[in-house]
C-alpha cells in the first residue's frame, strides 16, 4: 500500500513534467515559425516562452489526461496543412474578386464537452479556409463563411475530431439539427 502511495505523486509529477514540456516546446513552435526561424531572435524567445508558460499555468492548470501526444502528433500536420489552406483561400479572394463570395452566419453544434477542448476548436476554426468563429454559445458555435456552398461543416467536423483527439476527450453523438 505505501508503496502504490509513493508511486502516485511521482507519476503525477513526471506527467507535470511532460505537460510543461509539451507546452513549451509548442511556444517554442510557435515562435519559430513566427519569426521565421531567425536564430537571433532567441534570446527573446526564450522570455516569451517562459512568459507564455507562467501565463498558461495561470489559466489552465495541469490536470489529468489534458493532452495526447500522440494527438498532439496528429493535430499538428492538420493544423498546419489547414492554416495553409485558409491563407492561400484568403489571398486568392482577395487578389480574385471574381471567386464566388456567398457570406453567411451559420450555426454548427459541438459534440465536445465545454471547456478547453471547446475554447481551442473555436479559436483554431477561423483558421479553417473561409471560416471565422463568431460566436460560442454552450454546444453551438456560430460561424462566419465566405461562401456558404463550401464543404465547411465537413471542414468543422474533421477539426472537431482532430481537437476531441487531441486533448483525449470523447465525442456526443451527433443530434439532428433542428
Amino acid at each position: 500500500m505505501k508503496e502504490s502511495r509513493r508511486r502516485a505523486p511521482a507519476s503525477r509529477a513526471w506527467g507535470m513534467a511532460v505537460g510543461l514540456g509539451l507546452r513549451a516546446a509548442l511556444f517554442a513552435l510557435l515562435w519559430w515559425v513566427l519569426t521565421g526561424g531567425a536564430t537571433d531572435s532567441w534570446p527573446v524567445g526564450a522570455v516569451i516562452v517562459v512568459i507564455a508558460l507562467l501565463v498558461t499555468l495561470g489559466l489552465s492548470p495541469f490536470g489529468p489526461g489534458r493532452l495526447s501526444l500522440i494527438g498532439l502528433l496528429r493535430f499538428l500536420p492538420f493544423f498546419l496543412w489547414h492554416s495553409l489552406k485558409g491563407g492561400v483561400d484568403v489571398a486568392t479572394r482577395a487578389f480574385r474578386p471574381s471567386l464566388p463570395i456567398d457570406p453567411c452566419l451559420v450555426d454548427y453544434r459541438l459534440r465536445l464537452s465545454s471547456g478547453p477542448e471547446a475554447v481551442f476548436m473555436v479559436n483554431v476554426a477561423s483558421l479553417l479556409p473561409g471560416t471565422l468563429a463568431a460566436r460560442l454559445d454552450r454546444d453551438r458555435l456560430q460561424v462566419h463563411v465566405l461562401d456558404q456552398r463550401g464543404d465547411f461543416r465537413r471542414e468543422l467536423e474533421a477539426l472537431e475530431r482532430r481537437v476531441a483527439d487531441l486533448f483525449g476527450a470523447s465525442l456526443r453523438a451527433r443530434e439532428p439539427e433542428v
